[in-house]
């Protein structure tokens, strides 16, 4: 019997992309998910593919904390306590350098990384009362160093990876592990503007397969895949103008659509 069977958890960002595909893996497995959304008409699709009682979800923004607050009161009281958390809801959006955009940068990190923190914030008590609990939140390999065009998801990637180490050596006394996953680009109807200028893009199915291992063995740091892993922790190592060098090489695009992994 899977490691998940009738473990209750909590997808934030579970309507699209990696979240909705990771609620579907994990309700194949025999989970309880209990998934959080902007996008009613795609929960309830999500809710006519796998019927309750496996399955529960919420209408909340996770960058308005008392909503998000009484979304997962609901959800705990249909489902039970939430065992883990898999923070997925993020936006990607571009902010070039060229006329700034300062609210688009504010939006960028108010979602990532805001939103992880207010994830976190509504489950972390009852995880501290039970002495038990996993916190997981997707980061992205563009945690690893500022990227192009990308300034604001960077920065709110690098931010939830200070903010699960911070995390992690508060809360392992108290039996709750934390774990950071940092994909490549994964193609996902956000990147579709953007893919003819991404290599090696995964799918899906593929990247959720990944994280899920990754979480079935409660690693504390994962990033995938291992080539442009490899590439970007060679980077940090070098001196910036390695870094700078190495991305002044590569022909950016002209994107004005949403961006991510």
């Amino acid at each position: 019997m899977s490691e998940f069977a009738q473990e209750v958890i909590l997808i934030t960002g579970a309507a699209s992309g990696i979240g909705r595909e990771l609620s579907r893996q994990l309700l194949q497995e025999g989970a309880r998910i209990a998934a959080v959304d902007r996008q009613a008409e795609a929960l309830k699709a999500l809710e006519r593919e796998w019927k309750p009682p496996n399955l529960a979800w919420a209408v909340a923004d996770v960058t308005d904390r008392a909503a998000l607050n009484q979304a997962v009161q609901d959800l705990e009281q249909r489902l039970g306590p939430v065992d883990r958390l898999i923070v997925c809801a993020g936006i990607g959006q571009a902010t070039p350098a060229e006329a700034f955009p300062g609210e688009v940068f504010e939006a960028v990190v108010r979602v990532n990384l805001i939103g992880a923190a207010n994830s976190i914030q509504a489950v972390l008590p009852g995880m501290i009362r039970r002495r038990r609990g996993h916190l997981v939140a997707l980061s992205s390999l563009a945690s690893f160093r500022g990227i192009p065009l990308l300034s604001g998801y960077s920065a709110s990637k690098a931010g939830v990876n200070a903010l699960m180490d911070s995390l992690c050596v508060e809360l392992k006394p108290h039996g709750i592990h934390v774990s950071t996953i940092c994909p490549g680009w994964i193609r996902t109807p956000m990147t579709a503007p953007i893919a003819n200028f991404l290599p090696r893009l995964l799918t899906v199915e593929e990247a959720a397969r990944r994280i899920l291992t990754a979480v079935r063995r409660r690693k504390r740091f994962t990033a995938f895949p291992p080539r442009d892993s490899f590439t970007l922790r060679l980077l940090r190592m070098l001196p910036p103008s390695a870094g700078d060098w190495f991305f002044g090489r590569i022909k950016l695009p002209k994107v004005e659509s949403p961006a991510s992994v």
